[in-house]
């Protein structure tokens, strides 16, 4: 596989798991509410984004850094309204 095919299938892969979260947020946002939402979850998984977007900084990847920069800014504004909406 070259690496034209690789980053593309890395690209893919981003904008699915990426835009995953687009319903929780609108719905977060819509609703006002995020009782549904789990802080531990979300802190433990906005961490491991961080973590993600670090790792793709320092391998230079940047199927890696686009994806986990927008995660980590949807997964971020999803624990604000969970911890906003207590």
């Amino acid at each position: 596989m070259n690496e034209l095919t690789s980053d593309l299938v890395g690209y893919l892969a981003a904008c699915m798991t990426t835009i995953a979260y687009i319903p929780q947020v609108w719905m977060t946002w819509k609703r006002k509410r995020a009782e549904g939402v789990s802080l531990s979850m979300y802190v433990i998984l906005t961490s491991g984004v961080a973590m993600w977007l670090a790792y793709g900084v320092l391998m230079h990847s940047w199927p890696i850094i686009i994806a986990n920069f927008i995660t980590l800014m949807l997964a971020m504004f999803i624990l604000g309204m969970k911890i906003v909406y207590k």
